[in-house]
């Protein structure tokens, strides 16, 4: 029977409704999955469209699945950081959600003040157990969205619930049904999507989630979750690694919409941010991230990654506060005494510096040719470069100029006499059988017993 899409709007076969397959064996999907290999990757060659939302936003889960991977945060520092992120994500909201846990006193003292705040942006949502306390819990605490794990794979089914599909399926419906009763929305987290039967289990499972919703008159979210980072975003990759066709098939089968729709990435093969842009090209509103990537294992989604992809993508930023990055991860250092891998794109310390004297030198001639953007406007961090064996008299006039804030006729040229001698210095230095870079303080030094304390 040919019908009308109302997603598309052209004549199309009428949608196959997928029934629960409750089979006796799990599928492990082991040709792709053997264990004793690296997890292969199978193309069918099937294309679905790209069909990018007209609002896409960031949703963040620093204070739940950020947790699972270090020390608890203190409150003053969860609440300083969801400060932050509210100015970074701007007025018009980018970033919509954040996630808490509200397991212990201290998870809850955080919701409450970060709750008297009453900012508009991120709007607090929390991650609960599945029991009828938890949801009531919630309720009480004024949140009105929550989180609740339904995992999908047969791995988990099987292997770690003991459960068939059908008695899987049916329990997770009685547990969307007390958070129905309880009057919260449940953001249903589809688990290790990335392994699971799609036609088999999970596109018959959200049907019945979204019936039930229906019924009901309260809405309900769906998260795809690729727990174990196996998504892949390349067109006409298979399932049940291909991003695009697990959001497509959300949309299309089980008429989820977009705004109802969230991706959930892990890093495990370094395509957390590429997978987290695809769900976006493909229809899907919410990218779910966590600040600096700190997650479970190889961390999540690094939300300061898909703010520059957002803007990427839209051309714009809406409002966003790109400087505040850089607060951040000031703050993780300074305040919280984490040390950021300083090769970590838009937050490490070395993310914009280069070590060789022939990007130095290009630098000096004009900073667009070996930095990738105005860092100094968008982060508030000028172009750097680190002194070493590498640099030479290009890099030691670049550290001079930067350093020092030297601009126009006061700017030094790679001739001048204090550049020559440190030049030989510092090669004296590294002839001697030094391997670190010049620090700062030792540089500064250097350059006052030059001058005779002017400096510059």
């Amino acid at each position: 029977m040919l019908i009308i899409s109302d997603h598309s709007n052209l004549l199309e076969q009428e949608t196959f409704r997928y029934s629960l397959q409750d089979v006796e064996e799990p599928n492990l999907y082991r040709d792709n999955f053997d264990y004793d290999s690296v997890p292969k990757v199978a193309f069918n060659h099937r294309h679905v469209p790209q069909n990018m939302p007209k609002d896409i936003w960031i949703t963040d889960t620093s204070f739940r699945d950020g947790q699972q991977s270090r020390a608890p945060y203190e409150v003053k520092h969860i609440v300083d950081l969801y400060k932050l992120m509210a100015k970074l994500g701007g007025p018009y909201g980018i970033i919509r959600q954040s996630e808490f846990f509200v397991y212990t006193k201290k998870d809850r003292e955080a919701v409450e003040k970060c709750m008297e705040l009453d900012l508009p942006f991120p709007e607090i949502t929390t991650w609960i157990r599945a029991t009828k306390n938890d949801f009531r819990l919630v309720k009480e605490m004024g949140i009105k969205e929550t989180g609740i794990l339904v995992s999908c794979s047969d791995y988990h089914i099987f292997k770690k619930m003991r459960m068939s599909r059908k008695q899987c399926m049916e329990y997770y419906l009685e547990t969307i049904k007390d958070a129905f009763e309880a009057g919260v929305m449940p953001r249903c987290h589809l688990e290790d999507i990335t392994r699971a039967d799609f036609y088999g289990f999970v596109v018959p499972f959200v049907n019945e989630i979204m019936k039930l919703s229906e019924e009901v008159g309260i809405p309900v979210k769906i998260r795809a979750c690729d727990t174990m980072g196996y998504g892949v975003p390349y067109p006409g990759a298979a399932l049940p690694r291909s991003v695009a066709g697990i959001v497509y098939g959300l949309q299309k089968y089980s008429g989820v919409p977009s705004e109802m729709l969230e991706w959930h990435g892990h890093n495990d093969f370094y395509k957390g941010v590429a997978n987290a842009g695809t769900a976006w090209l493909y229809g899907c509103c919410a990218a779910n991230c966590s600040l600096l990537g700190i997650g479970e294992r190889t961390g999540n989604v690094p939300l300061e990654a898909m703010v520059m992809e957002y803007a990427s993508l839209k051309g714009s930023l809406d409002g966003m506060d790109t400087t505040v990055i850089t607060e951040i991860a000031r703050y993780w250092e300074d305040e919280m005494g984490y040390k950021i891998p300083p090769m970590t794109p838009f937050v490490g310390e070395n993310f914009n510096v280069t070590r060789a004297g022939i990007h130095a030198d290009g630098l000096i001639k004009n900073e667009e040719i070996y930095n990738i953007f105005n860092t100094a406007k968008i982060l508030n961090r000028k172009p750097g470069v680190a002194v070493s064996k590498t640099s030479g008299v290009a890099g030691i006039a670049y550290w001079i100029n930067e350093h020092y804030g030297l601009t126009g006729d006061a700017m030094i040229e790679k001739d001048d006499p204090v550049v020559l001698k440190m030049r030989d210095w510092v090669d004296e230095e590294y002839a001697d059988g030094r391997t670190t870079s010049m620090g700062n303080d030792e540089l500064e030094a250097k350059v006052a017993e030059l001058t005779n304390g002017k400096g510059f």
